[in-house]
């Protein structure tokens, strides 16, 4: 018996294609809802995520191994909306990040590890003090690296609508990380916010600036020393680090400076001067003497006003600035550098 004539079985045909289209139109506006302004289930989440990757030339593998099954972090997300209770001034920060212990234990890494730091430092054109002081302020030499599983951490905050695009890219990048052979998912450890290793690089600017020093294949920012002190000077080196200067250092005024050359957010360091034009407007150096003789533009900041403490930096200072965007960051770097070398 026929159960169906010739054209019914087209009709019938006919409607499953339509069936299966308008599936497959939902699931695309579904997934591409998501990419904008809704949130969706994390799960469906994870599937768009895998779809991107496949484009991405991520392969089934790596996607299976990383993001299959895992779950939010609502530690992350929590961590993500906090706010600060209370802002520390320039002095407890430096009281933070330069102690005498860190300054102590910069001192003789920089001995143990003297030949690697020296060879790196001729390659690259960036004195060994300031890769010394990233290393310590970041992770405290690579004591505290993060413990957060990178991988999930981005997941969710690329999941989160606050800054989706950010993460996204982010989580893909770390993706491609995993795919090129440098790390597996599980032992990609890191900050809450996705900053991996001991110099805790973002996945982009691991893709932009790690190096494989030891060309054991692997780009290991996480346990290899000679590969952490190679892709950070890459990353200083390659945004324009100037091994000739220092970074800066603390002044005083003698008289009024007028506002519009002073910097107070590190979002805009723009004006500068002459040394010799600084000395005209009444700066010193922080113990009265003259200011050098050269012939350098420098830039007049006060992180925390007028009333605060005052300093000079040089276009090195804006480089440490596209590392981490503060000045109290920058500021407490080339003070550590400065207490590694010469104290």
């Amino acid at each position: 018996m026929t159960l169906f004539s010739s054209s019914n079985l087209i009709i019938y045909i006919s409607k499953l294609v339509s069936l299966f289209t308008v599936i497959t139109v939902f699931t695309i506006i579904n997934l591409s809802s998501l990419q904008a302004d809704e949130q969706g289930s994390f799960e469906d989440w994870l599937i768009y995520i895998e779809n991107l990757a496949l484009k991405e030339g991520i392969s089934k593998e790596t996607i299976n191994n990383s993001i299959k099954n895992i779950t939010q972090n609502e530690r992350v997300l929590e961590l993500d909306r906090s706010q600060p209770e209370f802002t520390l001034t320039l002095e407890k920060y430096l009281s933070n990040t330069t102690p005498a212990s860190r300054v102590k234990k910069g001192k003789k890494l920089y001995k143990e590890n003297k030949n690697i730091l020296e060879k790196v430092s001729n390659e690259f054109g960036v004195q060994p003090r300031f890769l010394l002081a990233l290393w310590g302020i970041e992770t405290s030499f690579g004591k505290f690296t993060g413990s957060f599983n990178v991988i999930r951490s981005l997941s969710t905050l690329s999941h989160d609508l606050r800054r989706r695009d950010f993460f996204t890219e982010e989580l893909i990048n770390a993706l491609k990380i995993i795919n090129e052979g440098h790390i597996d998912a599980e032992n990609m450890m890191g900050s809450w916010a996705g900053a991996m290793g001991q110099n805790q690089f973002m996945p982009s600017s691991f893709l932009s600036y790690a190096i494989d020093y030891n060309k054991d294949e692997k780009k290991d920012i996480w346990t290899t020393l000679d590969d952490v002190f190679a892709s950070s000077a890459n990353y200083l080196s390659s945004s324009g680090w100037d091994n000739n200067l220092t970074w800066g250092r603390e002044v005083i005024t003698t008289k009024p400076i007028n506002k519009d050359l002073i910097t107070t957010s590190a979002k805009k360091i723009e004006i500068s001067r002459k040394l010799s034009e600084w000395s005209e407007l009444g700066v010193l150096k922080a113990n009265g003497e003259k200011l050098p003789n050269k012939n350098l533009d420098a830039y007049l900041v006060f992180p925390e006003g007028e009333d605060g403490k005052k300093f000079l930096v040089y276009e090195n200072f804006k480089v440490i600035m596209k590392w981490n965007r503060s000045l109290f960051f920058g500021i407490s770097v080339g003070t550590l550098s400065d207490m590694i070398e010469y104290h």
